[in-house]
């Protein structure tokens, strides 16, 4: 049991390192069920096929995993959606790395695996169980010792929930060795490529000159804004031109759809509000009159915040509360009021108010016999001993526990739903005086508890709320739903959507390069049904059905504009951004041109041109491009001109990113750092080493990439 509550602990931070271990080839979660006659790939890669079954077991064990290291039993869609996205970039890159560790003879031996295991310092053997109390690293006779204890399991008859933890224990463990083996050949991979890039005291001493070395500048120069946009014109053959010229940078690796939707988001009618609001005043009415069972009395009025007889710092209470406690007393009713945050009516009543401790310390027994009676009379005996003089600890101790204090904050249980034993056991310790002895029935068992210590003292308090959010009716929801289908069958071409929907009422929205791999449309829940009739049914032109959606409170319907398939973004799709570079362009030619006629040869001739700007820039370097607050813009050429040329020199008309300038280096100056040939090339191999990871979007272009899942979730 510490050892799975050891792996909780530590389950965010141990998420953060296997997403960064390369390319673990691991797995998750829950998955659509399909027919055993469904043999579809879901992807493919380097002509290397996976299939939906193959792709739902990886899912399903990677989801076993995150479940056990989070410590929860089940993952919401957004986590889902996480778990199957890292599954397939896990696979996508170690299918990439596996082809070219075996054309290069790269393994990983067995030797290695326990070298590595070893050494215990790699980051994913740091977070398992498995530590060293001592040192916090991790040992590997701990492991070995659970694993010999797990081959054994089956001849211990073990009880059953013991032997679940240790299947699940043992299933983490497998994920963790193969995510090493396959990290491992990664790293080797890295590190061939990055070793490759070799660096040499010539390129450490430039990037040294370069960082160190300083300039003062003088920059005076026209913005490109000054020149109004109308006054260019931009032919069809010049965009041509450029596109052609241009044409490899908009080449497209995936198909992506273009689409118009409309998303009808159901809210509560004027009716469905004043009939929540009639609810709340009445149960408001009968909250002023009860005295006692507020837990069942606030549970009946189906407030989404519900009462628990234990005194809470006012912070555990919903904000808008907390900001009306001032403003109510003991015993009285507060509201009923609407809140816009989380569209809700609400009222409370303060039950009780009390300074009481925030922080109590305590230990405990535990006493469990045969039988209730057993139970009872070895519980009565404990206590009594403890009573007339016994020591604590020792008896603990005689009962195989450690009988150590440990402390209860408030933060460890305001929030949660308490009920039960678990209400019993918090409210003793907290009602309990420093040092009182309590002998505690607890269903089939007895605690006898004892206080040793209270404090951090606050006001503290018990509150009954009524908050019911404004929700919409069936018949709201019917009316909605009725009105949208008659929309759609009245409207079924996206051009005549288009032309209706306005009058309708409803908002016409646009979502461009739609990608198979995104999981919802427009930041909807819900719409993968919706997405999979985009990319796998639809023709341009053609409009869906009805999609019901979001939280059971969304309507959608979705109009397939366009497809643009694999290859060459068209014209179309990239003209304006071509537009904006030939602007830019044929502004700078007529700014230049006015330069030059203007005849100016010094540096306060170009700053007393029209609409000039002018700035004095210091700590120029070449290592990093230059911010021109004049312009508003990161000029590098700025540093490139300033560390070529003498002090006073005037530049020739410079085309920047936002106008033409021209420069005058007035100072040089130099960092107090001593040049280490050794230090540079060090930097410099771990930026070779960044690009050798960006090699892998290489490999990724080159592997024609299939990713078809949309079809099975």
């Amino acid at each position: 049991m510490a050892t799975l509550q050891n792996i909780r602990s530590k389950g965010p931070l141990l998420v953060i390192v296997i997403g960064l271990a390369l390319f673990a080839f691991i797995a998750g979660d829950a998955w659509k069920v399909m027919q055993p006659h469904q043999a579809h790939d879901v992807g493919e890669v380097n002509g290397d096929a996976l299939s939906a079954q193959e792709y739902q077991n990886l899912v399903e064990e990677y989801t076993e995993v995150v479940k056990l290291m989070r410590g929860v039993t089940a993952l919401n869609d957004e986590q889902t959606n996480q778990v199957r996205d890292e599954v397939w970039r896990s696979y996508v890159n170690n299918k990439l790395i596996e082809k070219e560790a075996k054309a290069l003879g790269l393994t990983v031996s067995a030797a290695e695996i326990q070298d590595i295991l070893k050494a215990g310092v790699h980051p994913l053997l740091r977070q398992t169980p498995f530590q060293n109390p001592q040192t916090g690293n991790f040992d590997k006779d701990m492991l070995n010792k659970f694993l010999v204890e797990y081959a054994k399991m089956s001849e211990a008859q073990m009880p059953a929930q013991y032997a679940e933890q240790y299947n699940n224990m043992y299933k983490y463990w497998s994920f963790i060795q193969k995510t090493l083996i396959e990290s491992r050949l990664a790293e080797k991979y890295q590190a061939l490529v990055s070793k490759a890039l070799l660096s040499n005291p010539v390129e450490a001493q430039d990037a040294f000159d370069a960082r160190v070395n300083q300039y003062n500048v003088l920059m005076a120069g026209i913005p490109y804004s000054s020149v109004v946009d109308s006054t260019i014109v931009v032919k069809e053959s010049e965009l041509k031109d450029l596109y052609n010229k241009k044409k490899e940078q908009f080449k497209q690796y995936q198909e992506t759809r273009d689409i118009k939707y409309i998303d009808v988001q159901v809210t509560a009618s004027a009716e469905d509000r004043a009939a929540i609001q009639k609810e709340v005043d009445e149960a408001t009415a009968q909250l002023a009159t009860t005295t006692e069972d507020y837990t069942s009395f606030i549970r009946s009025t189906g407030s989404d915040a519900p009462y628990v007889d234990l005194f809470y710092n006012k912070t555990a209470f919903p904000s808008d509360v907390v900001a009306r406690l001032d403003s109510a007393s003991v015993g009285t009713i507060y509201g009923p009021y609407y809140n816009g945050t989380d569209n809700t009516i609400n009222s409370f009543k303060i039950v009780a108010k009390a300074a009481a401790a925030d922080s109590v310390e305590f230990r405990q027994i535990q006493v469990y016999a045969e039988d209730a009676v057993k139970t009872k009379t070895l519980a009565d005996s404990i206590y009594n001993a403890i009573k007339s003089g016994a020591n604590f600890a020792d008896l603990a101790k005689k009962y195989g526990q450690t009988g150590d204090a440990n402390w209860l904050t408030s933060a460890q249980y305001e929030g949660a739903q308490i009920d039960g034993d678990n209400l019993k056991f918090i409210s003793t310790i907290n009602n309990a005086g420093v040092n009182e002895l309590v002998n505690l029935p607890m269903g089939q068992a007895n605690i006898i508890l004892q206080v040793t210590n209270k404090k951090s003292v606050k006001d503290k308090y018990k509150i009954a709320v009524i908050k019911r959010e404004v929700e919409f009716s069936k018949e709201t929801y019917n009316r909605a739903y009725n009105d949208f289908s008659q929309f759609i069958a009245a409207n079924p071409t996206v051009e005549k959507m288009v032309a209706n929907a306005e009058e309708a009422g409803y908002r016409l929205l646009d979502r461009m390069d739609l990608s198979s791999s995104e999981h919802n449309i427009g930041g909807v829940r819900g719409t993968k049904e919706a997405l999979r009739w985009a990319f796998d049914k639809a023709k341009p032109g053609d409009v869906s059905g009805l999609y019901e959606c979001g939280e059971s409170d969304h309507m959608m319907v979705v109009g397939l504009v366009g497809i643009k398939p694999e290859g060459y973004r068209p014209l179309k799709a990239v003209q304006d951004l071509l537009r904006a570079e030939i602007v830019k362009e044929k502004k700078a030619e007529k700014i230049m041109a006015d330069m030059k006629a203007a005849n100016a040869t010094s540096f306060n001739q170009y700053k007393e041109m029209t609409n000039a700007v002018s700035d004095s820039l210091k700590m120029v370097t070449f290592a990093a491009p230059a911010y021109v607050s004049a312009l508003r813009s990161s000029e590098p050429l700025v540093g490139a001109y300033a560390s070529a040329v003498e002090v006073n020199q005037l530049s020739a008309p410079i085309k920047g990113n936002a106008g033409v300038f021209v420069l005058q280096v007035y100072g040089k100056d130099k960092q107090n750092e001593t040049f280490n040939a050794k230090a540079e090339e060090a930097t410099l191999t771990n930026m070779h080493a960044r690009f050798a990871s960006r090699l892998m979007n290489d490999l990724y272009l080159k592997a024609n990439v299939k990713d078809t899942r949309f079809l099975f979730f």
